[in-house]
């Protein structure tokens, strides 16, 4: 015997809105630093987390995630606590990564 459920006309399924995670170039940062960080808080290979460099560099930003609103305030913040490059002597912190919500 199989079991009806009825549905209301007016209920939609509605997906959790999505949010980029935006690195924001800077001069403040090597390269080194740039990899580093992508590799360890979003575990990208090598080659991925180097494009996202490059294109952070030539573009001044990369979006680096693409996810539900916690994950990405996660992320963001994970980014934002990475600490400053040791390869720059007078360093004063972290990159900066903004949310942009996706229509």
């Amino acid at each position: 015997m199989g079991i009806e459920i009825e549905k209301d006309s007016k209920t939609k399924n509605r997906l959790a809105p999505m949010y980029n995670v935006v690195l924001l170039n800077d001069e403040h940062h090597t390269y080194q630093y740039v990899v580093g960080m992508l590799v360890e808080v979003f575990r990208f290979e090598l080659e991925k987390a180097v494009s996202h460099t490059i294109e952070v560099d030539s573009s001044g930003r990369s979006i680096v995630y693409t996810g539900p609103l916690e994950h990405s305030e996660m992320k963001q913040e994970q980014i934002h606590e990475y600490g400053s490059d040791p390869f720059v002597e007078d360093c004063q912190g972290s990159m900066t990564a903004d949310l942009e919500p996706i229509d």
